[in-house]
C-alpha cells in the first residue's frame, strides 16, 4: 500500500474505491490490487 498526500490520480482509476477507515482515506481497487493507497 501505499502512502500519497493526493489521491486524486488513483480514484480516477477504473475500479476504484473511496473508503474512509479510522479517520483516514483509502483507496481500493478489486480490479488492481496494486493500486491500494492511504491518504496522509
Amino acid at each position: 500500500m501505499k502512502v500519497r498526500t493526493s489521491l486524486r490520480s488513483l480514484k480516477n482509476a477504473p475500479g476504484s474505491q473511496v473508503v474512509r477507515r479510522r479517520g483516514r482515506v483509502f483507496v481500493i481497487n478489486p480490479a488492481n490490487p496494486r493500486r491500494k493507497a492511504r491518504q496522509g
